[in-house]
């Protein structure tokens, strides 16, 4: 009996902008993430007889110019493994869409599940990092769950993610302040390309996150909340400055974007834990602790009366059901 795959979002603490290897999707650095609970992708594949896939998001049949990125992994995978059938694939995503959410992590980490699953190809979890990468470069770290390292490799063979800490004993817990839930106006592949061509400060943010990636390690070892905190907010907006001096610059932040970061430093001036990290997308997640979350939740809410927030929790690596 075929099942389905589960497979939750995560968040980069230390980001990685930029692809060396775009066919590969190889990144420029190392990055390092944590996986939450809150956000994950249903996704059951099954094998047709067909001369092409059958592609389904939430119930609803894509065309085949929205599900290009699919069929086009799908047909990579079909050559990596040497078959030939074409699949059924049935997808639920429980993540806002191309709104900063990393929807594409826990989509290709579950359809990359499932094609295991289906083909029974036994991968193991190494093998399985591989496959998702060659779908979504972040999804590499979605097999496994909480702290996760994807180390950038050279080729695809040594291009993976492999795990810190699954299950870490540690008060870390995510707000996810949602602005808004529309597509970016600049995608995260145009947005890297932009910034690695143009910005003069992105041969520095390649040699930061070498430097952070060891500091924030060495900070989730010793359970040092503060440090971890500091680390991520500042690799943060060190990507962002990436977008800001590229040319032409661009930005993810809406105005609320900044409202929200003003709003973290006046939290953490009144002693409130709360530190601030944004992917390619105008929501912000806020790294808190279980004992600050609702003090956090209840400031955010009542300074920004359009936004919604959800709480979510360290979560766990990919899953069968």
């Amino acid at each position: 009996m075929t099942r389905t795959a589960r497979a939750y979002t995560n968040i980069a603490l230390i980001k990685y902008w930029g692809k060396k290897n775009k066919q590969l999707k190889l990144p420029y650095t190392n990055s390092l993430s944590l996986t939450l609970d809150r956000f994950y992708t249903d996704t059951l594949a099954t094998t047709i007889d067909n001369d092409k896939d059958i592609i389904t998001l939430n119930d609803q049949l894509l065309n085949d110019a929205e599900s290009k990125r699919i069929r086009n992994y799908l047909d990579t995978v079909r050559q990596m493994y040497s078959f030939d059938e074409h699949f059924q694939i049935k997808t639920t995503n429980h993540v806002p869409t191309s709104a900063g959410f990393a929807s594409s992590a826990s989509g290709f980490a579950a359809l990359a599940g499932a094609i295991n699953e289906t083909k029974q190809l036994n991968l193991d979890k190494k093998q399985l990092s591989i496959l998702a990468r060659n779908g979504s470069g972040s999804a590499s770290r979605s097999i496994y769950g909480g702290f996760v390292e994807w180390n950038a490799g050279f080729d695809n063979e040594s291009s993976f993610a492999v795990p810190i800490d699954e299950t870490p004993d540690i008060d870390l817990t995510l707000l996810s302040v949602v602005i808004n839930q529309h597509s970016k106006k600049v995608s995260s592949t145009v947005g890297m390309e932009n910034s690695v061509k143009t910005s003069p400060f992105y041969s520095n943010w390649v040699t930061l996150v070498s430097s952070e990636i060891k500091e924030i390690k060495q900070a989730i070892a010793q359970k040092d909340l503060q440090k971890i905190g500091e680390i991520s907010e500042h690799n943060a907006m060190s990507m962002h400055a990436l977008t800001l001096s590229a040319n032409p610059s661009f930005t993810y932040f809406a105005p609320e974007t900044i409202r929200i970061i003003q709003l973290i430093k006046e939290i953490r001036q009144k002693g409130i834990f709360a530190y601030a990290t944004i992917d390619a997308g105008p929501n912000v997640k806020i790294i808190c602790t279980k004992e600050s979350i609702q003090r956090v939740q209840t400031y955010i809410e009542q300074q920004l009366s359009n936004v919604t927030t959800v709480v979510a929790n360290i979560g766990h690596g990919i899953e069968y059901i």
